[in-house]
Parts: structure tokens; sequence; C-alpha cells
């Protein structure tokens, strides 16, 4: 830790998985290149749901959605429970100053996150309205936080949420869910790489080559914020961290349980304590993000969080000498494995997962289609594809997959003899975890967060 606490800047943005140049996708993202040579990015980092609120929820809580109680999307009566602390909260406590810029979905009420400040947040939800998109546009809260810094309208040390609305999909005029390419712009379709785990079919493309422009005005934002860090002089004394909530907003990614659903990117930059240019292939969960910045600004680590610090693999520390540089990655606990959820989303889709370097292990909870696809990418021309056939034939409740010989989760080996000892020993593992942490699918069905609503009935009129 270095002697002095940072400033630090937390920025986020929706569906983007690891679909960044700097992760070797055929794109141009020159900001966030430049950012991840500049410090270091995390290869194998995943997420705890494939999902928004229920990831952003870990993320601010160092916690399991199952735990925190934000099992679903927040402007779905959804909730993290009363009492459970989050990020700026932690922060107010050491003295921060916090400050929430753009986005945060994680709450119906901001108050409840008790930021010292809210700087042009929209509506909770992403996508309702043009006057929400204007706000949380990318562009428009860089332009905000870049005022913020330049009229130094803080005191250090601070803390910074920083949210984009992009690459979220929105609904168009044709009724279709889409990335506004009549206000982006679309790359050819023709000249996009396609996605390894989906069909090349044009509809997929079209959608592919339209995201793209919504990844560019994020990568622009970024260089926005970090153009305002080096003229205001204070690059040096504050950490950057860029991430997202789950994976690209595609069939077999976001709302599944499968890597392109769960990676997200991760890149952190600390001047001086983060080793710049380093490529880390440790699995990470966002749960272990607060608990590393607890550590990296001094505080103490509460015992119920089910996140670990990875502060030693990357905080180098500021000495010249190089074996004490690389001491630090000494203390580093590697995880074995990491676990990852979804309950409810648009509807009801209970699924466990554990993961290691090799073997990914799903559980499937109820009567589910081959894969589930959200509301956004159903409506959308890259779900117009392929919902036929993912979305009639029945889902089994296990599947195992070889991640060494099978990256894209193709062939299901939950009935091959050879695995029988792998899939036993993962799927015991699941359960205990899901026992230690008091996961309520183990009691049955979970019923959504306006249950009382869905069942109550309309009072009478005894006059009537």
């Amino acid at each position: 830790m270095a002697d002095t606490q940072p400033n630090v800047l937390l920025i986020h943005c929706h569906d983007i998985g690891q679909h960044l140049g700097c992760y070797g996708v055929d794109i141009e993202t020159p900001n966030l290149d430049s950012l991840a040579k500049e410090g270091a990015l995390l290869e194998n980092h995943y997420v705890s749901a494939p999902q928004c609120s229920p990831s952003r929820g870990s993320l601010m809580t160092g916690q399991m959605p199952h735990v925190n109680g934000l099992m679903g999307l927040a402007h779905g009566e959804w909730e993290i429970e009363s009492g459970r602390q989050v990020m700026p909260q932690y922060f107010n406590e050491e003295g921060y100053e916090t400050h929430l810029f753009g986005l945060q979905h994680i709450a119906q009420d901001t108050d409840r996150l008790e930021y010292e400040y809210v700087h042009s947040e929209g509506n909770l939800y992403p996508g309702v309205s043009p006057e929400v998109h204007q706000v949380n546009r990318a562009r428009t809260v860089a332009s905000v936080v870049s005022t913020f810094l330049e009229k130094e309208l803080y005191e250090k040390p601070f803390f910074a949420s920083i949210g984009f609305f992009e690459a979220h999909r929105a609904e168009e005029e044709n009724g279709r869910f889409g990335f506004e390419s009549d206000f982006y712009g679309c790359d050819d379709p023709e000249e996009v790489q396609p996605l390894p785990y989906l069909p090349d079919r044009q509809g997929i493309r079209r959608d592919l080559a339209a995201m793209r422009r919504m990844l560019y005005a994020i990568d622009d934002a970024v260089g926005t914020i970090l153009e305002g860090l080096e003229e205001n002089g204070i690059a040096e004394e504050t950490v950057v961290i860029f991430t997202t909530e789950h994976g690209i907003a595609f069939p077999r990614a976001k709302g599944s349980c499968y890597d392109p659903g769960i990676e997200a990117a991760f890149l952190v930059r600390y001047p001086g304590i983060v080793e710049p240019d380093e490529r880390y292939d440790e699995l990470i969960s966002n749960v272990d993000v607060l608990p590393t910045l607890l550590e990296l600004i001094g505080s103490d680590i509460p015992d119920d969080l089910g996140g670990r610090s990875f502060h030693s693999l990357v905080a180098s520390g500021e000495t010249d000498d190089e074996d004490e540089a690389q001491a630090g990655n000494n203390d580093y606990e590697e995880r074995e494995r990491l676990f990852a959820e979804i309950t409810w989303h648009d509807m009801y889709n209970p699924v466990r997962a554990i993961r290691t370097q090799r073997y990914k292990y799903i559980r499937n909870f109820w009567h589910l289609p081959k894969v589930y696809l959200t509301a956004d990418i159903f409506s959308s021309l890259a779900g117009r594809e392929v919902r036929e056939e993912y979305a009639t034939p029945l889902r089994a409740y296990e599947e195992l997959y070889n991640l060494e010989n099978d990256p894209q989760e193709g062939q299901n080996l939950i009935y091959e003899p050879q695995y029988e000892d792998v899939r036993l020993r993962l799927a015991s593992r699941l359960r205990e975890w899901m026992e230690e942490t008091d996961d309520p699918l183990l009691d049955g069905p979970v019923a959504p967060g306006d249950y009382d609503e869905m069942i109550s009935w309309p009072e009478q009129d005894e006059s009537g």
C-alpha cells in the first residue's frame, strides 16, 4: 500500500464482457488498451452473475447475490438487504469523499448507497427514455467528470463511481432491441470477426457491427477522464479501475453462466504500485474487488465478505529492488474455483455454477430452454437468428464442460463415464458452497420480490 491514501476511480459500463482490443478482439479501443499497458489486466476475471443488478451488487458488497439479497434486477422489486454495507459506505468510514457519476442500477433509492455527492444520475433502469440515455451516455458522464476534475470540486482523497449506459441494448422504433445505430453509427458487418460460440449469421454480424460503435464511445469517454487526471496533476495519486458487470448482450453470453456470460474486463492502473503492462491469469471473481480496495486504502476487511483480496497479486510496492517488488505476489492465495449464479431476470431462471481453471459444472434448477435469452436479446437481430433452436429444447439439469478441450462449452460431458469423478466432485463442492452460504434455492423455488403483490387480492367493496 502507498504511504498516503489514493483517489479511487471505478469506471464501469454495461454488457461488454471482454470485448476489447486489449483482450484480443478485433476492435480499436486505444484508450482502454493504453490503460491496460500502463497497469494490469486480469485475463480470468469473472462475475458473480451474468446480469446487471446482481453482478453490480456483488461488486459493491463483496458478496454473492443470494447472500446480499439482490437476486434480480433492482427495478424489479429486488434489493440489497437492509444493513448490508456497500462500497461508498466503506470509503466514507475511511474519510473519503464519495461521488456518483452516471448510473448505478443496484438500488431504487440512491440515498440508500450514501454517496456524499450525486452527479448526473438518470433514472435507475437504462434504456427507458431518451432523457435517461442522454444523462447516462458515456460522453455526457465523462464531460461531467472532466468538469469536476478541472474545477477541483473535491477534497482529496476521493472515491468516484462512474457508470456508463453503453453498451446496453435499447428498444428501437422497429420494436427490436439494438445498439442505436441511428445515433452511434454502425461498422461494416462483413468486416467484424464472428463470435466463436455462435453461428456466423447476418443478424449476428449486424448487431456486432452496431455494438462496436458503442464500444468506441466508451473508449472515448475513458480517454476524456484519463486526460482530465493528467491535466490536473493527479494521475500519479489515483487508482483507475475499468470493468463491466457481465458478458455482451448476445445469445449464450448475457443471461447465461457460460464463460461469455460471466467474463468481464478488469483493468487497473496505479503508478508506482501496480506493475505496468502485466497480465494475470489467476481466477478472480468480482466479489474480490471490494476486499482488494479495502486493503489498498488500509481498511480492515470484514470477515463476512465472500471475496478475497488480490492486492498482493497486482501490487509491487514502491521500491527499486526487483526482488522486493515481486515479494507481494508470494502472499496471494490463488483461487482453486469460483462460483456464479442467476435466479431471476425477465423470468425465473435458477442456475448455480462452479468454475475451475479446467472445468465448468452448471446445475439448472428449473425447466429451462436450451439457452435462456433475456428479453433484449430475444427481441434482437442476433436473437432472431437462433431463438427457434435455443428457446424450444429443454436444458439438462446438469452440465459439465472441459474448458481446455472445449472452451466454447459446446459438448456436455455429464453422461460421459470417464468424467464421472469430476462431475461428482464439482457437484459436491457446489452443494457445500450453497449450504455454507445459506442459498435459498436449497429450500425450493425462490419467490420474486413482488410475490406479495402478485398473490394479493383486491379488497372487496362491502357496500356493493
